[in-house]
């Protein structure tokens, strides 16, 4: 019962500071968003969003690198979806200038739909058409030197965490092949056990961020194995050493 009340005057804590922080950035982020050449900059306070968000609400993320990512090379970022911590994590690994490439349904949350619709690609299902036009604007993100972030499980679908739904959608993959751009692959590695359906139980964001796999003389089926592999092991390898402990 205790642990039942911590857990949600946490979760009171953690929402109040994700709207405040969100709406006192907000305004600079629209003036930002109003000119294309200062995208990058809206892009910048929502990673600085991250850095006031996670240590306020007690959950400080500890990110481990395979190797440091280069900053002056774009990629395309690669990840497991498990959980919908997953995108606001992401904020605070990547500091690259990036597009997600997500879900249509975020522009319909006040404020945070509209800082999307501007900063990042949308595909609405929905609409026959739709996909297209995101890949569309996906590779022109990639030909101007901007990284994308993709998560190619096409959504949260695994039944069976933390193995990963299979197999990967090729979009991620075609595009950075064709960009001649490498992947970057990102083991989000506990965040299901943090925030397992919509409310957050306490814990500390983990996350590996791996070495970028080369797209040269891959095809696409070769560059999706490679890089499930590489995330499915990091995840396993996790769970196993932490199977008894807390995270």
């Amino acid at each position: 019962m205790f642990k039942k009340l911590l857990y949600a005057l946490h979760n009171l804590w953690a929402a109040f500071w994700f709207i405040i922080i969100y709406l006192i950035l907000f305004p600079f982020i629209f003036i930002c968003i109003q000119v294309k050449s200062w995208h990058k900059y809206g892009n910048a306070l929502c990673n600085l969003w991250a850095d006031l968000f996670f240590p306020i609400a007690f959950m400080p993320c500890k990110i481990s690198y395979e190797e440091q990512p280069n900053r002056k090379q774009n990629y395309v970022f690669v990840a497991n979806h498990f959980s919908y911590l997953d995108v606001a994590v992401g904020m605070k690994v990547v500091r690259h200038y990036f597009s997600y490439m997500g879900k249509a349904s975020v522009k319909n949350i006040p404020l945070l739909g509209y800082m999307f619709a501007k900063l990042h690609i949308q595909v609405d299902r929905s609409e026959k058409d739709s996909r297209a036009k995101a890949l569309l604007r996906s590779k022109r993100a990639l030909e101007e030197g901007r990284s994308l972030f993709i998560m190619p499980e096409g959504g949260i679908l695994s039944e069976n965490i933390p193995y990963m739904h299979k197999p990967f959608k090729d979009g991620a993959f075609t595009l950075a092949k064709e960009a001649g751009v490498p992947i970057l692959p990102i083991a989000f590695l506990n965040l299901d056990e943090i925030m397992p359906k919509t409310s957050i139980k306490w814990g500390i964001p983990k996350i590996k961020v791996l070495k970028p796999v080369s797209t040269k003389g891959k095809d696409i089926e070769s560059l999706k194995t490679e890089v499930y592999n590489a995330i499915q092991y990091s995840i396993l390898v996790y769970k196993n050493e932490n199977r008894d402990r807390n995270y």
